[in-house]
C-alpha cells in the first residue's frame, strides 16, 4: 500500500443539478464561476453579501480574461491581472481582496482537480491601505444629518437612518438587518449583527434615540402596514427591508442636497464616527468593540487622527517646546 505522502490528494465534484458533467475541466469561467457559487453557497455556507463579493470579483476577472481558460493561467498572468487593476485606480485593499478572491476560487479548481497547483497561492499579499478613504468633519456631519425634512413621512426615515449610521457606526448591511427588536430606546442602545453574525451593542446618543423614536412612533407604522409587519427596523414606503443599495442612495442624496462631498457612502459615516472618537480620546478598545472589528490593527487606522492633536499637546507641555 502506498504510504500517505505518496498519495495524490483526493478531488471532488460539485454538480449543482445532480446530473453527471465531463465537461466541468473545459468549462468557461461562467460556468467554473457558477459551480464556484454553489460550493461557497451550500458547502461553505458563507453569508450573502460574501457571495455577491465573490460573484462581482470573478466577473471582473472573467471580463479580463476574455474567453481564455482559468485553469491555463501562470501565476504571472495572475500578475498582470493586478497590474491592470492598479491602472484602473483600485485602491490597494480592493486589489488586495481580488488577490484572496483568485486565492479562493483556485483553490475550488483545485479541490476540483481541474488544476494540480494553483498559481495564486504564489500572489504576495497586497499592502493593506492604512489610509482612511474619506472622513466628514462634525459639522459637515451636522448638515448632512440635519438635511433630511422630518416634515414628510419619508425625510423622517431617512433622518433616522443618517443619524442610526452615524450614532453605532454600523456597516449599511447592519442597518439593513436591523429589527425592532433590536432596538432599545428606553435604555438607549442597538444590537448589530456583524460579519460572521457576530452580535455586538453599540450606545445610542440622545439625537438618534430622538430621530428614530419619530420614526418607529409617528412614521414606521404606516410603512409597515403595506408589507403585514414586517420585523425590520428601517423600511421602504412599501414597507419592505430597505437595502443596502438603497441606504447608500439616501446618504448620496443628502450629501448632494447639504452640500456635503457626494462621493460618500455609508462606510464614510463609519469611519467619520470612529474618527471622531479616537480625537476625542476614546480608548481604542472601546472603538474596537463597538466597530466589531476582530482585530485592534484594523481599529488602529484611526490613530492617525491624533497627530495633530498630540502636537498640540507637545508643544504646551513640553519642557523645551
Amino acid at each position: 500500500m502506498a504510504s500517505d505522502k505518496h498519495r495524490r490528494p483526493r478531488t471532488r465534484r460539485i454538480v449543482a443539478d445532480g446530473s453527471a458533467d465531463h465537461s466541468v475541466e473545459r468549462g468557461s469561467t461562467t460556468t467554473l464561476t457558477r459551480r464556484f457559487l454553489d460550493y461557497i453557497r451550500h458547502e461553505r455556507a458563507l453569508s450573502a453579501n460574501t457571495q455577491a463579493a465573490y460573484r462581482r470579483d470573478l466577473e471582473t476577472f472573467a471580463e479580463w480574461l476574455g474567453g481564455r481558460a482559468p485553469a491555463g493561467l501562470s501565476v504571472r498572468d495572475l500578475g498582470d491581472y493586478l497590474a491592470h487593476l492598479g491602472t484602473r485606480g483600485l485602491a490597494r485593499a480592493s486589489i488586495a481582496r481580488q488577490a484572496a478572491t483568485l486565492r479562493t476560487f483556485f483553490a475550488f479548481l483545485q479541490l476540483e482537480g481541474l488544476v494540480t497547483e494553483s498559481p495564486a497561492d504564489l500572489l504576495a499579499p497586497g499592502r493593506r491601505d492604512d489610509t482612511i478613504p474619506g472622513v466628514l468633519t462634525p459639522d459637515q456631519v451636522d448638515r448632512l444629518l440635519a438635511n433630511p425634512d422630518h416634515a414628510t413621512p419619508t425625510g423622517n426615515r431617512d433622518r433616522a437612518v443618517l443619524e442610526l449610521l452615524y450614532a453605532t457606526g454600523c456597516r449599511a448591511s447592519e442597518v439593513s438587518a436591523m429589527q425592532i427588536s433590536d432596538v432599545h430606546l428606553g435604555e438607549q442602545f442597538c444590537t448589530c449583527h456583524g460579519k460572521g453574525d457576530k452580535e455586538r451593542v453599540v450606545p445610542l446618543g440622545r439625537r438618534a434615540v430622538a430621530a428614530l423614536s419619530a420614526w418607529l412612533t409617528d412614521t414606521r407604522p404606516a410603512f409597515a402596514i403595506r408589507a403585514g409587519s414586517p420585523p425590520w427596523a428601517v423600511l421602504s414606503s412599501r414597507g419592505n427591508r430597505l437595502s443596502r443599495m438603497r441606504i447608500w442612495e439616501i446618504v448620496r442624496t443628502h450629501a448632494m442636497e447639504a452640500g456635503v462631498p457626494p462621493d460618500i457612502g455609508p462606510h464614510t459615516l463609519r469611519h467619520s464616527f470612529a474618527t471622531h472618537l479616537v480625537s476625542g480620546g476614546v480608548d481604542l478598545r472601546h472603538v474596537q468593540e463597538m466597530l466589531g472589528h476582530a482585530s485592534i490593527a484594523t481599529t488602529q487606522r484611526y490613530t492617525h487622527v491624533d497627530a495633530s492633536r498630540l502636537k498640540g499637546v507637545h508643544e504646551k507641555f513640553h519642557p523645551r517646546r
